[in-house]
């Protein structure tokens, strides 16, 4: 039978076999599509995870403050209602909240956020309690008038974070 032609992979009856090698390349495109999908989300969320009291800081033309470590913030909202980060305390409670903290960290830096709608009275108040907590390195925080929050990288009308601070002259 010669008319007879053999079916591919066959030789004469024959079954022959085909070794494969194994691709050692990495495949990175599910890799980066994973990365930037990743990197939006934390960009996204970035801003949101920042003190999350809204408060309509007042104007100041005053330089950025900042220094090293992550600060304590006190915040008055418009309602007069006193947060210290994001919970809410009455002034009693953030007293006692706040020398617990002094007691674990005597340096910390306290950083007051104060609703421009608010009476200048209950400002003092809040400062005052800082103060009588045996906090001394104490900040306020407005916004700049080119609409960035001063001590701050915010945009305006977000919350505020301290800036840091430029490296003191060498001494001789």
């Amino acid at each position: 039978m010669a008319g007879i032609i053999p079916a591919p992979g066959m030789s004469g009856g024959r079954f022959r076999r085909r070794r494969f090698a194994p691709i050692a390349d990495i495949n990175v495109t599910p890799l980066v599509d994973v990365m930037l999908v990743l990197l939006i989300i934390f960009m996204i969320t970035a801003p949101l995870l920042q003190v999350g009291v809204p408060v309509d800081l007042p104007k100041t033309s005053a330089q950025q403050v900042g220094g090293k470590d992550e600060p304590l913030v006190v915040s008055v909202n418009a309602k007069d209602e006193v947060f210290l980060g994001e919970t809410k305390y009455e002034l009693a409670e953030l007293a006692a909240k706040l020398k617990a903290v002094y007691g674990e960290k005597p340096d910390q830096r306290v950083f007051i956020r104060g609703d421009k709608a608010i009476n200048y009275g209950r400002m003092m108040e809040v400062m005052g309690v800082v103060i009588d907590s045996g906090f001394r390195q104490l900040g306020l925080l407005g916004e700049q008038a080119t609409g960035a929050p001063a001590g701050t990288s915010a945009p305006a009308g977000k919350p505020a974070t301290p800036a840091p601070a430029p490296a003191p002259a060498p001494r001789r």
